[in-house]
This record gives C-alpha cells, sequence and structure tokens, in this order.
C-alpha cells in the first residue's frame, strides 16, 4: 500500500510559461513552470541555428572525412 502524505501535490493541467505566455500545459508538481527556452523558440528546432566555429574546427572536420573537398569541387564547376 502506498503511504499517504508523504508524495508533493500533482498538478496534471500545469501551464508551462516562457515570456509571459502560456505555451503549453503539463503535469507537474508545480501550478506554473516558467522557462526561457521551449520547443517554439529553440534555434534546432525553429531552423534559425548557427553553428560558431572561432577555430575552424568543422571546417577541419569536414576536411578530415572528405567532406569539404566534395562540396568545394561542386560549387567551383558550376
Amino acid at each position: 500500500m502506498p503511504k499517504e502524505g508523504i508524495h508533493p501535490q500533482w498538478y496534471p493541467d500545469a501551464k508551462v510559461i516562457c515570456n509571459g505566455e502560456e505555451v503549453m500545459r503539463v503535469g507537474s508538481t508545480q501550478p506554473e513552470i516558467n522557462v526561457e527556452v521551449w520547443s517554439g523558440n529553440h534555434p534546432f528546432y525553429t531552423g534559425t541555428q548557427k553553428i560558431i566555429d572561432t577555430e575552424g574546427r568543422v571546417d577541419r572536420f569536414l576536411r578530415k572525412y572528405g567532406m569539404l573537398g566534395k562540396q568545394e569541387k561542386k560549387d567551383s564547376e558550376s
């Protein structure tokens, strides 16, 4: 038998709030959850993600595995 009084209150319809706007409802132990990032404004999910490469790591990776050379050849042929 489960023990009574040891579990926090469960809110099955808790509001998730981002920038003062309700974005979804979920089950939680808090009635409201304030978040800064969610899938609706995260760059990965919105397609606005940018790769910041200050030390050339991406180019080095692409050259190492032969991906950069193929792309450069296709671009120069056009």
